[in-house]
C-alpha cells in the first residue's frame, strides 16, 4: 500500500471530498485545504509528496500557489498536478512552465485521477542517476547520439535536443514554449510550427525503427510528452 502524503487544494467541498475519499481508499495520506493561502501554508508545514492544486481558487489562485511552491527551495521538490476546467489551455501551459508536473481536466473520473497521481509520484521518486535512458532509449551525450530499441537514430541538432528533453522525464508534458526555450539557442518567430515540424520528423524516424508504437504523446493545444509505457 502507498504511504505518500497528498495535499488537496480545492475550494469546492464536494470535489475535495470526492478526491479525498478515492485517494484515501488507495492508501494515500490525504490532507485538504480550501484556499490558496491555506494550501501554501499546509505545503510548507506538512511537506507532502504531491499537491493536487485547483487553479480556480479564491484569493491566491492556483497558478500563484504553484509559482510560490516552485520558487521556495523548501517546497520546490513537491510534485504538483493542476486541476483545471475544460478548455483552460492557457492556464495549463502557464502552469507547466511554472513547474507543474501534470494536469487533469474537470470533469475527471477517479480512475483517471489515481492513474495520474501514481504516474507523477513514480516519476518524482525515480533515481536521478539515469535520467536519459529507459527500456527503449539510450542517450550517448558524449557523441550526441540517441539509440531507440538498440538502433542509433540519425537526428538533426534540434531533433536531438528535443528528444533528449522528452526522454529525460517520460510522462512529463512540455509546452511548445518550454521545448523552444530548452532546445533552441534563440527562439524562432513561428514557434509552434517549428516545434511541431521537428516532432513530426522525429516521429517519422522512430516509426522506421518500430512502426507499431508512437512513443510521443500529443497534448492538443498544450505540447508533447514521451510515453511511460516503454
Amino acid at each position: 500500500m502507498p504511504t505518500e502524503k497528498i495535499l488537496v487544494v480545492e475550494d469546492e467541498e464536494n470535489i475535495q471530498e470526492l478526491i479525498r475519499y478515492n485517494l484515501s481508499k488507495e492508501g494515500y495520506q490525504v490532507s485538504c485545504a480550501l484556499s490558496g493561502e491555506k494550501g501554501l501554508e499546509a505545503a510548507r508545514t506538512e511537506n507532502p509528496d504531491l499537491v493536487l492544486l485547483d487553479l480556480m481558487l479564491p484569493g491566491l489562485d492556483g497558478l500563484d500557489v504553484c509559482k510560490e511552491l516552485k520558487r521556495d527551495p523548501a517546497t520546490q521538490g513537491i510534485a504538483v498536478i493542476m486541476v483545471t476546467a475544460k478548455g483552460d489551455e492557457t492556464d495549463i501551459v502557464t502552469g507547466l512552465e511554472l513547474g507543474a508536473d501534470d494536469y487533469v481536466v474537470k470533469p475527471f473520473s477517479p480512475r483517471e485521477l489515481i492513474a495520474r497521481v501514481r504516474a507523477v509520484l513514480r516519476r518524482s521518486q525515480q533515481s536521478p542517476s539515469k535520467p536519459d535512458q529507459n527500456q527503449a532509449f539510450m542517450n550517448d551525450k558524449a557523441k550526441r547520439r540517441i539509440f531507440y530499441l538498440g538502433t542509433v537514430m540519425e537526428l538533426s541538432r534540434y531533433e536531438y535536443n528535443l528528444l533528449t528533453i522528452l526522454i529525460q522525464r517520460p510522462g512529463h508534458v512540455y509546452s511548445r514554449e518550454q521545448l523552444m526555450e530548452l532546445a533552441w539557442d534563440e527562439p524562432e518567430a513561428s514557434m509552434d510550427r517549428t516545434v511541431d515540424a521537428h516532432i513530426k520528423n522525429i516521429r517519422a524516424k522512430l516509426k522506421t525503427i518500430n512502426p507499431e508504437i508512437d512513443p510521443i504523446i500529443t497534448h492538443r493545444g498544450i505540447g508533447y510528452a514521451l510515453t511511460e509505457d516503454l
